[in-house]
């Protein structure tokens, strides 16, 4: 070890120093040149191998003890195994590395491929930038991604097809999708009660076939179910990002929000979670008070417009899967053209619940037609035309003309 790496030591007995050379050649100086009582040169020089050694053992024995805990540290992390190979030593090679167990059967009364149908609304969804013809309809892709990230293939059934052809791409699809949009009449409004009239009635026949609609489509719902046209109200809730008010001792269970975590039901009453984009709607007072609404649909939430005026903004049918909302659950994950829009990590749980439950209904489905029927008509065989450059309205379109 180099000399000015080692410690000066000071003792009772007067040796000054072991760091050098020079302590050697003083201590025998002094020896040879001192009075008869001086300490003679042999036992100065095993004085000064003593003192060596009293700081060399130290250092030994403490190097010893740390590598010693070196080599234990590597024995330990050499030992440490997977839960797969948790094993004696005096186990078998099949015993430390077991077989995987096969996966259970799946369900056999749960669809596992289950397709929604989407109705398609009039116009190209852009104002008639996209297209002019008289004819057009579209369907926001945003509705697409929407049922696809839950599980499920979509269908585009476009309204101003054949009823025969509509109905007969109906019966290909375990639920359907009323989207939002403006067209309250016409043919438009007819396709959507037909549509609305076979869903119940694949129900009443024993058929589970759910059913969402969404901002127009809860508005055609009330006018449908109440058989008045009139019965909507103004409401000033056009591109507002609001709360939902449960309505008190609400069950969830069996209802869209029976699977929301507790905390993010709490948030949504208190923070503004889901999207609104609508001049119309009904009060609970309307709805209640009319016999065949209140009959046939429950309220589960309320929203506040900007005049603070209350609308019901979720209700379940009592009778059947069907869900309507007048609010937009597919605008948080998959629509950037609204700075209004919520795209915080609760906002995308509540889109992702929401879906999760439409596929798990339309799973119930038995429905399961002949596949070459299927993949014809998916909304693959159709491509998005991309129109959010204007910076507002719908990122993507689906157009049918």
């Amino acid at each position: 070890m180099p000399s000015d790496l080692l410690p000066n030591f000071h003792s009772a007995g007067g040796v000054s120093s072991l760091s050098s050379d020079r302590s050697t050649e003083s201590v025998a100086s002094r020896a040879s040149s001192s009075s008869p009582s001086a300490v003679p040169a042999p036992l100065a020089a095993s004085s000064e191998a003593a003192m060596w050694n009293y700081f060399w053992i130290p250092f030994l024995l403490s190097l010893s003890k740390e590598l010693s805990l070196v080599k234990a540290s590597d024995a330990v992390q050499s030992t440490i195994r997977l839960p797969s190979h948790l094993a004696d030593d005096s186990s078998s090679a099949s015993d430390a590395f077991p077989s995987v167990p096969s996966c259970p059967a799946l369900n056999p009364n749960l669809n596992y491929r289950p397709v929604i149908g989407i109705v398609s609304h009039p116009g190209d969804g852009a104002s008639g930038r996209l297209s002019n013809a008289t004819d057009a309809s579209y369907i926001a892709a945003s509705y697409v991604k929407f049922v696809e990230s839950a599980g499920a293939r979509v269908i585009p059934l476009i309204y101003t097809e054949p009823a025969d052809v509509l109905f007969e791409k109906l019966n290909l699809v375990n639920g359907v999708l009323f989207t939002g949009g403006w067209a309250k009449k016409g043919l438009y409004f007819d396709r959507v009660k037909a549509i609305f009239e076979k869903v119940l009635a694949k129900n009443d026949a024993g058929q589970h076939f759910p059913l969402y609609a969404i901002c127009l489509g809860f508005e055609l719902l009330t006018m449908i179910v109440s058989k008045d046209n009139n019965i909507l109200e103004s409401f000033n809730a056009e591109d507002q990002a609001s709360t939902l008010q449960f309505v008190k001792s609400i069950n969830t269970e069996g209802t869209v929000f029976q699977r929301f975590p507790p905390g993010l039901l709490k948030r949504m009453s208190t923070d503004c979670l889901v999207m609104q984009n609508h001049h119309f709607g009904i009060s609970p007072e309307r709805l209640l008070g009319n016999p065949d609404l209140s009959s046939f649909f429950k309220i589960l939430t309320t929203s506040t417009d900007e005049n603070n005026e209350v609308y019901v903004s979720t209700v379940q049918a009592n009778n059947y899967p069907v869900t309507a909302f007048q609010w937009h659950p597919e605008k948080n994950a998959f629509e950037w053209g609204s700075s209004m829009i919520p795209h915080s990590e609760d906002a995308i749980q509540v889109t992702q619940n929401v879906a999760n439950f439409f596929v798990s209904e339309a799973r119930k489905s038995l429905n399961r037609p002949a596949a070459t029927a299927v993949l014809s008509n998916l909304i693959y065989n159709y491509s998005p035309t991309y129109c959010g450059i204007a910076g507002k309205g719908y990122d993507e379109v689906y157009i049918f003309t």
